[in-house]
């Protein structure tokens, strides 16, 4: 019972060790910072089995990884408000072609991150962009303004990676 005790302390605190750290951080893990993720099981098996390298040790621990993994899709699914505290919100960088510095700085988004995003969507100047938005997963999510031109009816819809559809 310990155990399972041991790995829901463990759990909690790498999901909100994780929620602090930022989406950004994240969606573009540098080796440095991937090196350390992978650390982290090695720094805490021992705190979690206690040295207990039992199959059933693994069995109840496994299990209560999974269990806890499924309650909390459950819950996050159910509840809005959990769902924003686990997974976070799309938080707009851009409006309107002008920066919205609060959320750059409490993102922790550079302007050049915005702007390889944009000239990833082809567009090159800022006022082009209607909405620059931070998505859940980290990535940004460019919408452009409708094209001025007459006889165009929409927008022509790009991903990230610089493919075009329409």
């Amino acid at each position: 019972m310990e155990m399972v005790l041991r790995i829901t302390i463990i759990y909690f605190f790498l999901m909100a060790s994780m929620r602090v750290l930022g989406k950004r951080e994240f969606g573009e893990l540098s080796p440095f910072e991937l090196v350390t993720v992978l650390m982290i099981p090695e720094i805490v098996t021992q705190v979690l089995t206690q040295g207990d390298q039992s199959l059933i040790g693994a069995l109840v621990g496994v299990s209560t990884l999974f269990v806890l993994v499924y309650l909390t899709t459950i819950v996050t699914q159910r509840s809005k408000k959990v769902h924003e505290l686990v997974a976070g919100v799309s938080t707009v960088l851009v409006d309107k072609g002008r920066f919205v510095e609060e959320n750059l700085q409490r993102e922790r988004v550079t302007p050049e991150d915005v702007f390889t995003a944009m000239h990833r969507a082809g567009l090159a100047n800022l006022p082009q962009v209607r909405w620059a938005i931070l998505e859940d997963d980290g990535k940004i999510a460019i919408i452009p303004h409708e094209p001025q031109s007459p006889g165009k009816g929409r927008a022509d819809v790009v991903d990230e990676k610089g493919g075009g559809a329409g």
